[in-house]
Order: structure tokens, then C-alpha cells, then sequence
């Protein structure tokens, strides 16, 4: 299935405290965008449509100067011409990088990338600023037996808020609680459409406003519960619990690496040859020259 991400927005909560789009904010040796693709390729879903606005110059060049070495393990060898890759992470990746607008709203962006859908009859999408360890496969299957146009996760906030509750006409107080303790759910980001959901949508419209109340309406749109791991990334306090949890090697996010999805990882890893580089010295100008394939597709 596709995966249709929507990175275009300004990001203004946390564009002071970090001068980049929202989707390049680093966690770890990678921005969350990253992340959040490698969630998706985990579970099979390996073909992307970044919906791109704001920043979208630093978006497309961070990909197409992306290195394998700085989330791998490598041997590096002959002088530094030869390059051996333990394992890779986007060499089977196709990301398609879409101009939805600076200034469209989700709605917009969703439909400016229908053109890119065609001849799918589901895909996924995201909002690029929330991870989680949710299992996407029960979701689809859950999706699949309700048989409905549109589904969104439902998470827990991870807010440090308190819900209060008044008493009916007055201003005594007759309860106060965590607003996490189950009574206040919100939308987590992670969609799964029909292609019918184009059909819900007019033109400038939002995606959870006027579509999502026609989708209420007729009885179209479902909600999958999670009550695991959830963060949403707005603001620079949400960032750097992230970075907390990434740093002290507890990331619930990462389910692609064994210890965060059951498998074993005793298995002793074999480099693969992936680059040879040809030598610095012989640049006129001390540019790193194009590195060629040497080997075939890595698996």
C-alpha cells in the first residue's frame, strides 16, 4: 500500500527553537520524518508520497543526499575506497515527492496528491509528526472487517493536562482527573482510505472538518483505539522527551529493530559491498566523486 505523508506545514510551535520543517526535526542521527518512514517499510509499505510545502527544498535534498552510514553499520576498507554496509534502510524505498502548496491545508495536500493514487483502491496516510508502536496490521485487519471508507487512530493525549469537571449550573468543582486516564481520546494521525474518500472532499475544504462530518453522517468513518506507546512532536518540550527516550535506548517507535518486536537478533551480520569510492585526490576541485554500485540490490 502507499503511504501518503503530509509534510508541508510551517510547523510554527517549534520552528523557533529548531530552524528547520517540522518533518527534518532531528531524533537521534534522524529526522522524524525518518523515523517515521521506517515504521511504515517495517511492516511492508515501502512506496511514499511526501506531500511537500513549507521547507520542501530541504526535504528533497536531505533524501537525495542521504547516507546509508549514519543510522548502519559499515567496514570501510582500501583506504577509504571501499564501503561494506551491514544492513540498509532505504535502498528499496520509491519515494515520490509532491508540491502540494505552502499554504494548503491538509484537505488540499490530500487531493493534490490523488493524481499519484491511481489505480489504488487504499492507502495509507499520516501527519509526519506523531510516532508510535501501534501494530498496523490489526488496524488494516480491523479496517478490512468494517469495510468503511476511512479509519484514524485513536490515541490517549500525551499531555500533562487535568480534565475538571463542574457541577451542572454552578462553579463548584466535582471532579478532577489526568486527562490520560482514558476518558478523552484524540486523532493520532495514522489514516488508512478507500479511494473513495476523494469523493468526500471539496475543493479547500480540511480533512477532519466538512469531509470527516460527511463521512460521520453516513456512517463511513471508524476509529481503531490504541492504548500503547503514542507522542505527537509540536513543540520543542515534545522533541526533546522523544530524544530522552531514543537516547536512553527506549524508543517503543523503533519496532523494527529486535528487541522492540519479539525477534531475535544473535544471527552475526554479513557486510555487503556497496560502494566503491573513487579516490578524493583525484578530484580537480576535493569533491567527493558519485560513488558507483557495485553490487546488486541489497536485501
Amino acid at each position: 500500500m502507499k503511504v501518503v505523508i503530509f509534510c508541508g506545514g510551517l510547523g510554527l510551535r517549534i520552528r523557533d527553537a529548531e530552524n528547520v520543517p517540522k518533518p527534518l526535526v532531528q531524533i537521534g542521527y534522524r529526522p522524524v520524518l525518518w523515523h517515521l518512514m521506517k515504521y511504515y517499510a517495517h511492516y511492508g509499505h515501502k512506496e511514499f508520497i511526501l506531500c511537500l510545502g513549507y521547507g520542501a527544498d530541504a526535504i528533497k535534498k536531505y533524501f537525495l543526499e542521504y547516507s546509508e552510514c549514519v543510522s548502519n553499520d559499515f567496514v570501510l576498507s582500501c583506504g577509504g575506497k571501499k564501503l561494506e554496509l551491514f544492513n540498509s534502510d532505504i535502498h528499496d524505498w520509491r519515494i515520490t515527492f509532491a508540491d502540494t502548496g505552502v499554504n494548503s491545508n491538509i484537505g488540499q495536500r490530500l487531493k493534490a496528491a490523488e493524481k499519484y493514487l491511481e489505480g489504488e483502491e487504499e492507502f495509507l496516510a499520516n501527519y509526519s509528526d506523531g510516532l508510535t508502536n501501534l501494530p498496523l496490521p490489526q488496524q488494516l485487519q480491523h479496517f478490512h472487517q468494517h469495510g468503511k471508507v476511512a479509519s484514524f487512530l485513536c490515541v490517549l493525549p500525551n499531555l500533562s493536562y487535568h480534565v475538571v469537571s463542574l457541577e451542572p449550573g454552578g462553579s463548584v468543582v466535582s471532579g478532577v482527573h489526568p486527562i490520560t486516564n482514558g476518558s478523552v481520546r484524540i486523532n493520532g494521525g495514522y489514516f488508512i482510505f478507500k479511494k473513495e474518500i476523494f469523493d468526500y472532499i471539496d475543493d479547500k475544504e480540511e480533512l477532519v472538518m466538512e469531509p470527516f462530518q460527511r463521512l460521520i453522517q453516513e456512517r463511513q468513518l471508524i476509529g481503531y483505539l490504541h492504548d500503547g506507546f503514542w507522542a505527537g512532536m509540536d513543540t520543542f518540550k515534545d522533541k526533546q522527551e522523544l530524544e530522552n527516550l531514543w537516547s536512553g535506548g527506549d524508543a517503543p517507535w523503533q519496532v523494527w529493530k529486535p528487541n522492540n518486536n519479539g525477534t531475535g537478533g544473535t544471527k552475526v551480520p554479513v557486510p555487503m559491498p556497496v560502494y566503491e569510492f573513487l579516490d578524493r585526490r583525484d578530484s580537480r576541485n576535493n569533491r567527493l566523486a558519485v560513488p558507483k554500485l557495485v553490487s546488486g540490490e541489497l536485501s
